[in-house]
């Protein structure tokens, strides 16, 4: 799919990223489904086989093509997803997200279509996935497998600031040397929406440990504002940050499986949770702009769930 892309969803594209704030991850994913999208729909139309769709031409597609499109064919590129492509309930979720919001946009914003057949596309039903974390045990057993040497200092910080702060992989990998004063921290997350988060004893030890002892000595340090630097003096990606996470899990004989950043912000949010945080505080914390997102940490374990019936005043 890396040929040239009609012009309409090139400027939905720079919409999504210029007006809407979305964020190249975002921007891609909706380019991929919206690709895979009217390929589907060329196929269809010209009797391609749909194993060759990754060579079908798709740059010099007009606006009259998008006029014919029903909701029909919508409904039969979700069941090509989920019978030839295997994608599930989840994927296909984002694929009728993506459909909407390019659809409204080529209504609304573009006036090229005068009905949405989007409007009436129903979302599959996804099961509510309960977050994967760690105990606290658990989490105390994967700081031991930080290596004592190289970037000890650095990696332990971060792993300090996953756990307490409950960030995402990209606000901790977009953090910068003015991103904190004193002990308040700013975090850019998604959309570009900036929030402050504050800065607890553990988090502060853990900065100033790499600031003092690493981050200094690092190459072109003094050059890049990027708080957290790879050994060539170069911003962390999330790529990077994810391998880290994966070989300290190794490292510390934990071994917990598919663990990443984001089953330590699942970590992070469900202890505060469990420490007493109400879901109000939880969502301005973690960045969440809809409670409801927030909610899946109000899961209870088993163990409490045995514990309040055993508790019941009738277990006489």
């Amino acid at each position: 799919m890396k040929q040239q892309k009609p012009k309409i969803l090139r400027d939905f594209l720079i919409y999504l990223t210029a007006i809407k704030g979305k964020s190249k991850r975002t921007r891609d994913e909706y380019d991929y489904d919206l690709t895979l999208f009217i390929k589907f729909i060329k196929a269809i139309q010209d009797d391609l086989d749909f194993e060759k769709m990754e060579t079908i031409d798709i740059h010099e597609i007009g606006q009259d093509f998008f006029k014919e499109i029903s909701l029909e064919d919508m409904y039969m590129f979700l069941e090509y997803c989920e019978e030839r492509r295997n994608n599930s309930a989840y994927t296909r979720a984002r694929k009728v997200a993506t459909l909407k919001s390019f659809f409204k946009y080529l209504k609304s914003k573009r006036h090229i279509i005068e009905e949405n057949p989007a409007e009436e596309l129903e979302t599959p039903k996804v099961s509510k996935r309960q977050p994967i974390y760690l105990s606290f045990d658990e989490a105390k057993t994967f700081m031991t497998g930080i290596q004592s040497k190289t970037h000890h200092d650095r990696d332990y910080c971060m792993m300090t600031f996953f756990l307490n702060l409950g960030i995402r992989v990209s606000e901790l990998c977009n953090l910068n040397m003015d991103s904190i004063q004193e002990r308040f921290m700013t975090v850019r997350g998604k959309g570009d929406k900036e929030r402050t988060v504050y800065l607890n004893d553990a988090c502060i030890a853990a900065l100033k440990a790499y600031l003092e002892n690493e981050r200094p000595y690092v190459k072109n340090a003094s050059e890049n504002q990027a708080l957290f630097l790879s050994q060539k003096g170069t911003r962390l990606t999330r790529q990077r940050v994810a391998k880290i996470v994966k070989q300290i899990n190794h490292l510390s004989g934990l071994d917990k499986k598919k663990l990443s950043p984001h089953k330590l912000r699942h970590t992070s949010a469900t202890m505060m949770y469990k420490s007493g945080a109400d879901i109000r505080s939880l969502q301005q914390i973690l960045g969440h702009s809809n409670v409801s997102t927030t909610q899946i940490y109000t899961h209870v374990e088993n163990k409490e769930i045995q514990r309040v019936i055993e508790n019941n005043p009738f277990n006489i």
